[in-house]
């Protein structure tokens, strides 16, 4: 969506004000605390129960998990009894409806799954004692504009998904990924404030972006609407046209600067790596890279 001047100037405005109130540099990393580690449940052996794979989590150095949408109750008690025995925290909830039925659609039988979906995460998430949902608003193609992706999905946060949020005590993340909408941070920033909502705020992922900006550059225009990060790398071969999804500090971003913004914007919240997974040595090496970015240095050891 183009900003027209008055929306800019709105939204820079809002930014300026943001900057003016937060602490800056090492006094901001100090003042929000450290980051916490934390692991996409999807990282983790699969062949594993649930308490053992989250047993694992917590013995190799992460302090969080990460969930997607589980609708069997069943199952849904048994990852909430895994977590108490094993002191790993659910920190999020990552929902799965929003890919095959986007909030944007104009089928009011689609909207209407999506937000089932929704309902079934939050649920999740306050069984879980999680306080966030990650949420893709929409999807841009042939059939969705833009325009109509962005306000049809924003009528239905508002009117349908916020208030449950509110009930629950559950933010609703809005993330950015590869679904044509959100390209820029200044959009992402103005999309969130338009929901006007103490529990709409921005899920940011540093590798999404990659084909199209810099996630140094998102981490200070979004500042305190960031409640959740993703990480995970990214190597694009422009020669070749082909892209990459690596470990951490084998790709394209720019570790040591996206710590320093972080830094800045006084973010001291949840980080959960995305990529690939693997044994228990591999999410060792994951931890040990983890810990160098939080140091601010490059993930991969010289």
């Amino acid at each position: 969506m183009i900003l027209d001047r008055r929306a800019f100037l709105q939204t820079t405005g809002a930014l300026a004000a943001a900057a003016a109130v937060r602490p800056q540099g090492t006094a901001a990393a100090a003042a929000a605390g450290t980051p916490k580690k934390a692991v996409y449940a999807g990282m983790l052996p699969k062949q594993l129960a649930w308490r053992a794979r989250f047993q694992l989590a917590r013995e190799v150095g992460f302090a969080g998990v990460e969930v997607s949408t589980i609708t069997d109750a069943a199952v849904a008690e048994e990852v909430k009894a895994a977590a108490v025995a094993s002191g790993l925290v659910i920190h999020s909830v990552m929902n799965d409806a929003h890919w095959q039925y986007p909030l944007s659609s104009a089928d009011p039988a689609v909207v209407g799954k999506s937000v089932a979906g929704m309902e079934a995460s939050l649920k999740n998430a306050k069984l879980w004692g999680a306080d966030s949902v990650l949420l893709v608003p929409a999807v841009v193609d042939a059939g969705t504009a833009y325009k109509d992706a962005w306000a049809r999905s924003q009528k239905v946060i508002k009117e349908r998904i916020l208030p449950l949020a509110q009930e629950l005590k559950i933010v609703v993340g809005i993330e950015e990924v590869w679904n044509k909408f959100l390209l820029s941070p200044l959009e992402m920033a103005r999309y969130v404030d338009e929901l006007g909502s103490p529990w709409a705020k921005a899920y940011l992922d540093v590798g999404n972006m990659i084909f199209y900006g810099f996630p140094q550059d998102w981490v200070r225009t979004l500042g305190p609407r960031i409640s959740r990060i993703h990480i995970k790398d990214f190597k694009l071969d422009r020669d070749k046209g082909q892209f990459f999804w690596k470990n951490l500090g084998e790709g394209d971003v720019d570790w040591v600067a996206v710590r320093k913004a972080l830094g800045e914007v006084g973010y001291g919240g949840w980080i959960t790596t995305e990529i690939d997974g693997g044994d228990a040595a591999y999410l060792k090496d994951v931890v040990a890279r983890f810990d160098r970015f939080l140091a601010g240095q490059k993930p991969v050891a010289a």
